[in-house]
């Protein structure tokens, strides 16, 4: 759609749920009282009309294409992994644990076999990812870099010494893909009910960004950065 400073909040907010966490970082009611133009509820909170269509229109624009990370430096790839991916989960998850909690107190009662089943396996798989991504940043990674700096653990056991926290990672990302489709089939594939409000809408959106979001996640570890750490590990960087 267009957006423009004439657009109702709601409006955007539906056509483009990409725009919500705009709104919220803004703090900007697209749900309830969103039924006001752009430039109003910009007025309102003393923001700049022309600035927002800018966020917006950002917001909605495609994502620029993945860098092939195949031969670059491990140590390049971890930052990446933490920047890209571990900086976002821990900023969205926090983010899509507040709408869920709000869609199911609004209508948990009329989706019970639906809603609440999803807010049990979100807050597990939040659980969960937040603590493995604190065992990769401070165990697995600092390892990753030392070996491709060729430092002090670079030894007769670097391969084992990597190896071995690399499995255990992969049988979690093994148990988070397995609760990311338990959220999908529950949700009919994202697909909100038609009366669904804005707030719903944008939850069904947010998490299945957030399965997007953690297949590329996954595919970089487990079959990018894991395989070259352990080929590294196995030569002795030599």
């Amino acid at each position: 759609m267009l957006i423009t400073a004439d657009t109702t909040v709601a409006d955007i907010a539906t056509a483009a749920p990409a725009t919500i966490r705009v709104f919220q970082r803004h703090r900007i009611d697209f749900c309830c009282g969103g039924k006001v133009p752009l430039r109003q509820a910009c007025t309102a909170k003393g923001l700049s009309t022309d600035q927002m269509l800018g966020e917006l229109r950002s917001a909605t624009a495609p994502e620029s294409a993945e860098r092939n990370w195949s031969d670059a430096p491990l140590t390049a790839l971890v930052h990446h992994i933490q920047e890209r991916y571990h900086a976002h989960l821990r900023e969205e998850l926090p983010r899509l644990e507040a709408m869920l909690a709000k869609v199911v107190s609004r209508h948990g009662d009329h989706m019970p076999d639906v809603l609440l089943p999803l807010q049990q396996t979100f807050l597990n798989l939040q659980l969960e990812l937040l603590a493995h991504m604190l065992k990769e940043d401070r165990v697995l990674f600092p390892l990753m870099e030392a070996l491709d700096a060729g430092g002090p653990l670079v030894a007769s056991n670097a391969a084992a010494r990597v190896a071995a926290p690399i499995l255990v990672m992969e049988a979690e990302h093994a148990a988070a893909g397995e609760a990311l489709e338990r959220m999908r089939a529950l949700t009919d594939g994202y697909a909100p009910p038609e009366w669904a409000c804005p707030t719903f809408r944008g939850l069904y959106y947010g998490l299945s960004q957030l399965e997007a979001d953690m297949h590329l996640h996954v595919h970089l570890e487990n079959n990018v950065l894991f395989p070259r750490a352990v080929w590294l590990a196995s030569r002795g960087h030599e």
